[in-house]
């Protein structure tokens, strides 16, 4: 009976390790998504990331701005053009499961422009929304 128990124990922690593995994956996937889309000049697919909620939270320079439109207004009244935006790299420093449903990574952002290079870093709190991972707090400095 002991050693069943050691096996149901086993396949649980492999498959608790397995899904925070493809966990993992998947979050890493939307950020190099962002990369991607930023790069391409598309901030509308770059915001795929986020959460679309009046609820979302992302903190700037400017202070606290709520709300998935807001986000995205001010995304393109601080980039609206391929000189502003630049070409947009991540450096992630930590990938931290909290539980099933969140993940808190830390990550450095790197913009090279003709206009002057900018960067600094991130903190985003993830969040498993019916089975997709979104970014629910974005604090950017």
């Amino acid at each position: 009976m002991r050693n069943l128990f050691f096996l149901f124990l086993a396949c649980f922690l492999l498959t608790e390790t397995r899904a925070q593995d493809n966990d993992e994956q998947a979050i890493r996937k939307i950020l190099g998504d962002q990369i991607t889309a930023w790069n391409n000049g598309n901030l509308e697919v770059f915001m795929k990331g986020y959460w679309n909620s009046d609820s979302l939270m992302f903190i700037g320079k400017s202070g606290v701005t709520y709300g998935y439109q807001n986000t995205l207004m001010n995304y393109k009244k601080n980039y609206g053009n391929a000189d502003a935006m630049g070409t947009l790299s991540f450096d992630l420093v930590k990938v931290q499961r909290l539980s099933p449903e969140y993940y808190f990574v830390v990550g450095k952002w790197q913009l090279k422009r003709t206009i002057g290079d900018a960067g600094g870093h991130y903190t985003l709190l993830f969040r498993k929304i019916n089975g997709a991972w979104v970014i629910i707090a974005d604090h950017s400095s």
